[in-house]
């Protein structure tokens, strides 16, 4: 039962981070890093956001088996049916927000803001329910475990690597930077700072759905945006940006 409740959080968390995902994209100020690259490819090619999602989650799934080779665990290829699912999840959002087109660039802020603030909460889900990292999380702890990086460190050159290849793509396709903006950078640095501010300010929710696990760390591995660990409502102090 507790593991039901757990992959039900899980799936309420996914839906909310690519609800998140897809309002900050609808904000035409950019999208999340991870994102970036799957959005360039999406304005250049006839495949969604979602298409192109799945595909680079798979890209990334197959390089932590080679980064990791015997060291794969078996259970790990469960993103592969959460990356599926999150990209139609995308899709799912990105139809259902088709009236959102902002042309004030105030607006297209606030929406940024919102999408942020969504997909924050999103993050905070993921990590609450504990049972499966998304990709792009599980490539940069590939990296950490086999050549003992810090986790922080890590993340913030992954992202900004997504970033910085998804403007050169966007070049190559355009001849313009599209789909890479100011709204990159400031979802990199908001996303991370809203999941570690509810992950402290929400605490109280665990211990009622979890009421068995009283007493015990909030995260039992490193985790998305953090970087790092919640150990009963702190944040552990190697805590990275999303």
């Amino acid at each position: 039962m507790n593991k039901l409740k757990r992959y039900i959080l899980f799936l309420i968390g996914l839906f909310v981070n690519a609800l998140g995902v897809s309002l900050v994209t609808k904000a035409s100020l950019g999208t999340s890093p991870i994102s970036s690259i799957p959005y360039v490819l999406s304005l250049n090619f006839p495949f969604t956001l979602g298409n192109f999602t799945i595909v680079f989650s798979i890209l990334l799934i197959v390089l932590q088996i080679l980064i990791l080779r015997k060291n794969f665990k078996l259970e790990n290829i469960l993103q592969i049916p959460v990356s599926i699912a999150f990209g139609y999840f995308i899709d799912l959002t990105m139809y259902m927000l088709f009236w959102i087109n902002p042309q004030n660039y105030f607006v297209k802020m606030i929406a940024l803001l919102a999408g942020c603030l969504v997909l924050g909460f999103g993050v905070y889900l993921e990590v609450l329910a504990d049972v499966v990292m998304l990709p792009g999380e599980s490539f940069v702890r590939a990296i950490v475990q086999t050549w003992n990086t810090n986790f922080g460190t890590t993340k913030i050159v992954f992202d900004s690597s997504m970033a910085i290849i998804a403007g050169v793509l966007s070049f190559v396709f355009s001849g313009k930077l599209n789909g890479v903006r100011e709204g990159t950078i400031i979802a990199a640095l908001l996303v991370g700072f809203i999941a570690r501010l509810l992950g402290k300010r929400l605490e109280f929710i665990k211990s009622y759905l979890f009421p068995e696990e009283n007493g015990t760390g909030f995260c039992s591995r490193c985790r998305k945006c953090s970087g790092g660990r919640w150990y009963n409502g702190k944040i552990g102090r190697k805590a990275g940006s999303r």
